[in-house]
């Protein structure tokens, strides 16, 4: 049996193209959602979805690991709900699962798959700037995988080989840039609130660090280095704002301080 496992809040406009593209081969699909307030729930269960209802939470890895651990097929495939699979991905899942059926499969076929991943970003799907293939693993075999919910950017931990999938996840990450920058609030917040935690003091050193040469080094990165000068526009503005994500979150971190003396 083949599972998609998902974790949803409020996607209301991906959901149904998400779970389109792999209705014809799934047997099972499985959403956790956190506390959604739009449609998601509605227009889920429409498409033949068990929906569990559970909290928002700002490391949304650990519902993803929810829905994981709610799967019963042998063959797990995890979404996030702005993702399609495309014909080629859909296809390989399908013959994958017959070789998985067959009595010799269990020592002779890798535990998790690598998947390529397609980012749309301001109009067209990025190329360079280390935005492709942007591999993932999101495909493995019933409990050989789990994500350590740790991070929102973290891979899963596999027991044993990982192999390349065939085909592509298209990730529509971002319809328009208010979706992007409204991402780029939620993860630099997180990613503050990381900072605090490791014990991360705001000073001149550190200023210099994440205001400063972040930024810098990372745009260069990017832009330079992995040719995202290659995707034009686009790959600028994504550069620049990668470089961004540095200095935001440290401000963020900042406030997180004055906060902190203020209440003392």
């Amino acid at each position: 049996m083949i599972s998609v496992v998902l974790a949803t809040h409020n996607e209301e406009k991906n959901i149904t193209r998400c779970l389109l593209a792999v209705k014809s081969f799934a047997d099972e699909i499985i959403v956790v959602d956190g506390e959604s307030e739009d449609k998601t729930v509605e227009l889920a269960e429409k498409l033949g979805a068990k929906v569990t209802a559970t909290t928002n939470k700002a490391n949304f890895h650990i519902n993803k690991q929810q829905a994981m651990d709610l799967a019963t097929g042998d063959l797990i495939l995890q979404l996030d709900a702005d993702e399609v699979v495309d014909d080629e991905l859909a296809a390989f899942i399908q013959v994958l699962h017959q070789e998985i059926q067959k009595p010799s499969s269990e020592s002779a076929l890798p535990a998790g798959w690598w998947i390529k991943r397609k980012n749309w970003f301001l109009g067209r799907f990025l190329s360079k700037g280390g935005q492709y293939p942007d591999a993932v693993i999101r495909l493995y075999r019933k409990g050989l995988a789990k994500l350590p919910q740790k991070d929102v950017h973290e891979q899963m931990v596999v027991k044993g080989e990982v192999a390349w999938a065939k085909g592509h996840l298209l990730h529509y990450g971002n319809h328009n840039f208010s979706e992007y920058l409204r991402k780029f609030n939620t993860y630099t917040t997180f990613k503050s609130t990381q900072l605090k935690e490791l014990g991360t003091k705001v000073n001149i050193l550190t200023a210099a660090q994440f205001l400063i040469w972040k930024p810098v080094f990372t745009f260069l990165m990017i832009f330079f280095r992995h040719k995202g000068l290659l995707d034009g526009a686009a790959g600028f503005v994504f550069a620049i704002f990668s470089g961004l994500h540095h200095a935001v979150a440290y401000l963020k971190l900042w406030e997180i301080y004055e906060r902190d003396h203020h209440l003392s």
